[in-house]
């Protein structure tokens, strides 16, 4: 776990292994609040798209919740922090596979849950759909730091969010390498997509820079070789 200075709080950057040799920072362990931070898990997304004919693997769910039960073993995290598009759409819980449905509850089981509702969330019917233990809320304020689905522009309180699914892409040795990372300005991050059949947007994004105004200055932060890598994304004039 690589330590990581925000608005005056400690937290870790988790890595991962997508396979066995692509390290990317994922998640956000805080300490302080024994709570781990994911972003955009997108659960059943596969079995979206196969309901409307593009036949993606269905095992994605399987894959994200099992990537999310060994950061809970390694953190030992006793609070989850979803932030927002936890499913791929309003009716994902319905569509959970039995294997994954056990998996999700014994995980809400074990630890205090929070459901940060997202875009996609709110998208699709969602009658059918079981309830999914936890809490449900639009954001919440802990310690000072807002916890959102979006980045608000012109927000200027300490903020952490998800959404983008942000990506670095560093040209190296005569190819481009790319890794989810976390975006830091100086008072908010927003972190990668943790779901496992999720894209990504380049960090430097404009819409990403649009949505941390009035920030000065862009950073993406990805774990490496036990420390953070940090690559300045833009800098303001003024």
């Amino acid at each position: 776990m690589v330590p990581v200075s925000f608005a005056s709080f400690d937290f870790c950057a988790q890595e991962f292994c997508l396979g066995t040799t692509d390290p990317a920072a994922r998640a956000l362990y805080w300490a302080e609040e024994r709570a781990l931070l994911v972003a955009d898990l997108h659960l059943e997304k596969g079995s979206f798209f196969a309901r409307h004919g593009q036949m993606l693997p269905p095992y994605d769910s399987r894959e994200t919740l099992e990537r999310l039960a060994s950061a809970l073993r390694l953190s030992g995290a006793r609070r989850v922090y979803c932030l927002g598009d936890n499913f791929h759409d309003a009716a994902g819980p319905g569509r959970l596979d039995p294997h994954a449905a056990g998996m999700l509850a014994a995980l809400t089981r074990a630890t205090d849950w929070v459901w940060i509702t997202g875009n996609h969330d709110l998208n699709g019917e969602a009658a059918a759909a079981p309830a999914i233990p936890g809490t449900h809320l639009d954001e919440t304020v802990i310690a000072g730091i807002v916890l959102r689905h979006e980045a608000r522009p012109g927000e200027t309180r300490a903020e952490l969010s998800g959404h983008f699914h942000p990506r670095l892409r560093v040209a190296a040795r005569g190819r481009t390498i790319t890794r989810p990372c976390v975006v830091a300005s100086e008072t908010r991050l927003i972190l990668p997509a943790f779901g496992a059949l999720t894209g990504g947007l380049d960090a430097a994004s404009p819409a990403i820079r649009a949505a941390l105004e009035p920030a000065r200055a862009g950073d993406a932060l990805v774990p490496a070789a036990g420390r953070i890598a940090r690559f300045a994304l833009w800098r303001s004039a003024a």
